[in-house]
């Protein structure tokens, strides 16, 4: 054997990555990041009644649930531990309008919902969200005129929305309406109103995705929608736009930074996380969800790898949290590991 090839071995010997894969605990000493239940927010769907636990076609395992389930929902989140809850209302149809005006009733379905939980299970967080969507009559996140989402009427509504969501005791004001000069301007009515202590989580950076559709059904604006929503969300091919548009959000007044979707972003929440340092989540949505559960369900995936194995990837692009359908099924799995 040449010097030559000696000198190479060595190289070689020296540099063996695979030492450090050889055994199980050695997989665990090193590993750089980890999932706990502690990264895990739960969304949820609400809906007027009692009693009512519906499930949602497009989202196996997931249900629309009046606020007494809402409550009990709640109540076992907190036991496992999982930090706080995203809710999201399905009104009836006839309570939705151009403006979206039922958004602002002091006792409308999230805000029925948010007062619920918080007496039931005071320690888990509440966190709303105050785009219109939910409540028009046409679907879209803002306020319609004469076929144009109108930014600032919107603004001045959702604000108006954050405070009525804050008094009925919402921790953390969510908006995913996209809507220029938002955060700076609900900063403000919240501490003009006696709320400086309600944080504001931006979704700072939301796509013009097509894996919303299974939401859109829960929520029912799936057949309402007119036209897309391509005027007001980011373009899935820019990334430095969505740094900007986090930029202009931190700037206003954001404790937290969301990107949504999820998985398809990894970039994106890298970084801002890296631009900011900010707390920074993502939203794995009904569509990436949906996904995993109908491979799962055909045989093609194992699918409880693969949520695990998505929800860990969150956290190494750096996300401290992550706001997931399979939030409990997680929480679960979690505690039945440790």
């Amino acid at each position: 054997m040449t010097d030559k090839t000696h000198q190479v071995d060595a190289v070689t010997g020296h540099r063996r990555m695979r030492r450090l894969r050889k055994a199980d605990w050695q997989r665990r000493m090193v590993q750089e990041n980890r999932l706990t239940v502690d990264d895990l927010i739960w969304p949820i769907f609400v809906v007027p009644g009692s009693g009512i636990m519906e499930p949602i076609a497009a989202m196996p395992g997931v249900f629309r649930m009046s606020v007494d389930k809402a409550v009990e929902a709640a109540r076992e989140a907190a036991d496992l531990g999982i930090p706080a809850l995203a809710t999201f209302p399905n009104i009836e149809l006839s309570l939705r309008d151009e403006t979206g005006s039922q958004i602002l009733e002091a006792n409308n379905l999230i805000n029925q919902t948010t007062a619920a939980i918080k007496k039931a299970a005071p320690n888990i967080g509440i966190i709303t969200d105050v785009a219109l969507d939910p409540f028009t009559s046409h679907g879209h996140d803002g306020i319609l005129r004469d076929g144009e989402i109108v930014n600032d009427e919107t603004v001045d509504q959702i604000v108006k929305a954050a405070i009525a969501q804050a008094d009925a005791g919402s921790d953390i004001i969510a908006p995913s309406d996209m809507m220029d000069g938002r955060i700076g301007a609900i900063r403000r009515g919240l501490d003009a109103a006696g709320h400086q202590g309600v944080g504001i989580m931006s979704y700072a950076t939301k796509f013009a995705s097509c894996h919303y559709g299974p939401y859109r059904e829960a929520i029912s604006t799936s057949g309402l929608l007119k036209g897309d929503k391509k005027t007001y969300y980011i373009d899935p091919a820019n990334g430095t736009e969505a740094v900007r548009d986090a930029a202009l959000d931190v700037e206003e007044g954001a404790d937290m930074l969301m990107v949504k979707p999820g998985l398809p972003y990894l970039d994106i929440c890298w970084r801002i996380k890296e631009a900011f340092g900010l707390p920074v989540f993502a939203y794995q949505v009904s569509g990436e969800y949906s996904q995993i559960k109908a491979a799962a369900a055909n045989g093609w995936i194992d699918g409880e790898r693969a949520m695990l194995e998505t929800l860990l990837c969150f956290k190494r692009a750096g996300c401290d949290g992550i706001l997931t359908y399979f939030a409990p099924e997680v929480a679960r799995l979690l505690a039945k590991r440790s």
